[in-house]
């Protein structure tokens, strides 16, 4: 028996299969993670057009049966986000951040943030393709930690819980550790603590200046969270 489900959806990715077809891994903000087969997708005539892109946000309908894979019956664009295939720096930025949810939340528990964290993200990207940077894609993904639980302390020390001046941060103990800590974690500089709290406080569209080493080390503090708390690896930000 089949079930059938309507919804948004963020394209992460889509793949060619057999003569025709596409498997969509797809974002929802009510049913996480979704894998889906779009039939017939390739041909000429597909009623699917050019809607089942990367990084399009759509409203589609679903058709759920016994398989693994959901299979669309149909398809509207809510946002082409066409903007972001102007520039090779968009592009790897929304790529980055389609990747790193998906193996971030791998699964069928919604994540109605992080949804729209990733639209604001797309979004943002399409309206301005020279925001497509490392330091951006630093940025997503410590909000993505944020809408995901696994926000990391950035004030204190999280291993004594010394209310002090912080120069260092551990993955273990998920968060910012004091001068008498350290030999738990490695050194966090003022540049990239300050980098990490405006990136938590400003919008996506405004990510904060800052300098490789600052960016190197907040970016450090994003994937040892993610390791030590998700047992998973992130992709590198990109190239500096």
């Amino acid at each position: 028996m089949s079930l059938t489900l309507k919804t948004e959806a963020i394209v992460l990715r889509s793949i060619r299969y057999g003569e025709a077809d596409r498997i969509l891994h797809l974002y929802t903000p009510d049913s996480g993670r979704i894998g889906a087969i779009a039939k017939g997708a390739r041909r000429t005539k597909s009623k699917f057009g050019a809607r089942l892109e990367p990084f399009m946000r759509i409203s589609l309908v679903l058709r759920k049966g016994k398989g693994d894979l959901a299979t669309v019956s149909a398809v509207d664009t809510v946002s082409a986000y066409s903007g972001i295939r102007m520039s090779a720096g968009a592009l790897d930025c929304a790529a980055r951040s389609c990747d790193a949810l998906s193996r971030l939340l791998d699964g069928p528990d919604p994540h109605v943030d992080a949804y729209n964290l990733l639209a604001n993200m797309l979004a943002a990207l399409n309206a301005n393709p020279q925001l497509g940077t490392p330091a951006t894609q630093v940025a997503f993904r410590l909000k993505l930690l944020v809408a995901a639980g696994l926000q990391p302390q950035l004030s204190g020390c999280a291993v004594c819980g010394a209310d002090v001046d912080t120069v260092g941060f551990s993955g273990a103990a998920g968060g910012t550790i004091c001068e008498a800590c350290t030999h738990q974690g490695f050194p966090l500089g003022f540049e990239a603590h300050r980098f990490l709290v405006d990136s938590l406080a400003r919008p996506i569209s405004d990510v904060p200046d800052v300098d490789d080493l600052a960016l190197r080390q907040a970016e450090r503090v994003v994937a040892e969270t993610v390791e030590h708390h998700a047992q998973i690896r992130l992709r590198p930000a990109g190239a500096r």
